[in-house]
């Protein structure tokens, strides 16, 4: 059944606007600034275990490759990592001995990146603080499994919604 368009149609849309704009931008204020936070919070425990020799990024960017062997463009597609300049933080972290990487035998022009065990230990550091945090974000953080369900299921759409956005032209 197809609703019908009420004369009401161009005041609740316009209701609806004036009520979900300052939300939205709150949320994305909200997103970019926890991505920078969680940065600060990587940077705090690299620091305290003396690991100056990686930055925040370059850690999270090893945590997201894990056991995985990738290519570059698939740290990007999977949404692995979020810098603009991968390849950089790729030939560093290789030059430090983090990463091994290796051309593909099929497309000599891809490369393959794995964790060496160097890199390794950072994806470790990383993974048990984040495994702190899974233990500590409710009874410390008053943030609840429920909380984090809702909150996925709406960063999904939020992200499909994007993903539409720059597929489509919309």
């Amino acid at each position: 059944m197809r609703s019908a368009i009420t004369p009401d149609a161009p005041r609740n849309a316009a209701a609806n606007l004036d009520a979900i704009r300052p939300i939205y931008i709150e949320a994305l204020t909200l997103v970019e600034r926890l991505h920078r936070r969680l940065l600060d919070v990587i940077k705090t425990e690299l620091d305290r275990r003396d690991r100056s020799d990686i930055n925040a990024v370059q850690a999270l960017l090893l945590y997201n490759i894990g056991d995985k062997e990738l290519t570059a463009s698939e740290l990007r597609t999977r949404g692995y990592y979020l810098g603009s300049n991968v390849s950089y933080n790729i030939k560093k972290l290789v030059e430090l001995g983090f990463l091994h990487h290796a051309r593909s035998r099929l497309d000599r022009r891809a490369v393959h990146i794995s964790l060496t065990p160097q890199g390794r230990e950072i994806h470790d550091i990383v993974a048990a603080l984040y495994e702190k945090h899974a233990v500590t974000v409710e009874p410390i953080g008053g943030v609840s499994a429920d909380d984090f369900r809702s909150l996925n299921v709406s960063l999904g759409r939020l992200e499909r919604f994007w993903t539409d956005q720059v597929r489509f032209c919309l």
